[in-house]
């Protein structure tokens, strides 16, 4: 049964995000608050944890389109090709904050998304995602808490996550209420950005 924690984004405490960093380190699978909505992450590096998420999510591996949550823009520069100067300020612009970009990966992606020529990159405004992040000292491997109910697309009780994952995950983090829009998710792998799907970020920084 995971552990349910319970951080404030005003002032995350340390030693909880310790805790956090220790079972991603560990293999662990967390679920965290964003800037959005709730998010289910392991460490990037740990290709046990990256399985388990995709056999929860029923997705192969290669060809699951998780994002890659950083801590800033520095993070990003060890996954993503070489990007030029104009997409280089629409990311300062936007990030942190709820957006997803779809950005050209390099060949230091981890072996298990060789096969994928893009990557989704995260930079949530949101204290504890970003402290687990930095903590851990690279990216979390993660995906939206989807809810089955037709009206309501995601939980955003932290207390309903934890009943529902408490056998799935290992740890499950009370940050407050969840958002319960998605991400805006834009693809900057081309000549011109794309807006793959508009969520909570405003497409004003375009």
């Amino acid at each position: 049964m995971a552990q349910f924690i319970k951080i404030y984004e005003d002032k995350p405490n340390e030693a909880a995000i310790a805790k956090v960093v220790k079972v991603l380190k560990e293999g662990g699978l967390v679920i965290y608050p964003t800037d959005t909505v709730y998010g289910l992450g392991c460490d990037i590096t740990n290709t046990k944890a990256l399985e388990r998420i995709a056999r929860i999510k029923g997705v192969k591996l290669d060809k699951a389109n998780f994002s890659f949550v950083c801590h800033d823009l520095s993070n990003i520069s060890d996954y993503v090709r070489q990007i030029d100067t104009a997409t280089f300020k629409l990311l300062k612009r936007a990030l942190p904050g709820p957006y997803t970009f779809i950005l050209a990966g390099n060949n230091s992606l981890p072996k298990e998304f060789k096969k994928k020529t893009t990557v989704g990159i995260r930079v949530p405004d949101n204290a504890i995602a970003l402290e687990i992040v930095k903590g851990l000292g690279n990216p979390i491997v993660s995906t939206s808490i989807h809810d089955e109910d037709d009206v309501i697309e995601y939980t955003t009780d932290p207390e309903l996550i934890f009943e529902k994952w408490q056998n799935l995950v290992d740890l499950v983090i009370d940050g407050g209420y969840g958002d319960n829009i998605g991400s805006t998710i834009i693809d900057l792998s081309g000549d011109e950005p794309v807006v793959v799907r508009e969520g909570k970020g405003s497409l004003d920084i375009l």
